[in-house]
């Protein structure tokens, strides 16, 4: 196990592995403010910002902020690409237990001006 610790120290600063926090309102804003941070560091150079989604009670806190910044603060999306860790097979984008339901709810909302991938999971 601590031949597993030593890995995960190489790979993380130390300083940046693990939060705790006792409010989960700041811990959203926190991780909200480090995916903006990644996606206008790679605007600055031209490049795609691609980021992976999860869905479930965990991260509304993390998508509503971010919701916020683009709509306070001006953040844009326009090189970011996303997509769901998983979906559900055979449900149809239209379900309402989808998770693209769930994204477009909690994220891809088309008051918010943000845009979700048309596609499907296969069998």
């Amino acid at each position: 196990m601590s031949e597993l610790l030593k890995v995960q120290e190489i790979i993380f600063s130390k300083g940046n592995a693990i939060k705790v926090y006792t409010d989960k309102d700041i811990a959203s804003a926190y991780v909200a403010d480090r995916i903006a941070k990644i996606i206008k560091g790679k605007q600055s150079v031209g490049e795609r910002a691609v980021i992976g989604l999860a869905t479930g009670s965990t991260p509304k806190g993390v998508y509503k902020e971010l919701v916020r910044l683009h709509k306070d603060e001006g953040l844009s999306f326009r090189n970011v690409s996303t997509f769901n860790l998983d979906e559900y097979y055979p449900i149809l984008p239209i379900d309402d237990q989808s998770y693209v339901s769930f994204m477009k709810n909690n994220l891809f909302n088309p008051d918010y001006a943000l845009g979700i991938f048309k596609g499907r999971s296969k069998g």
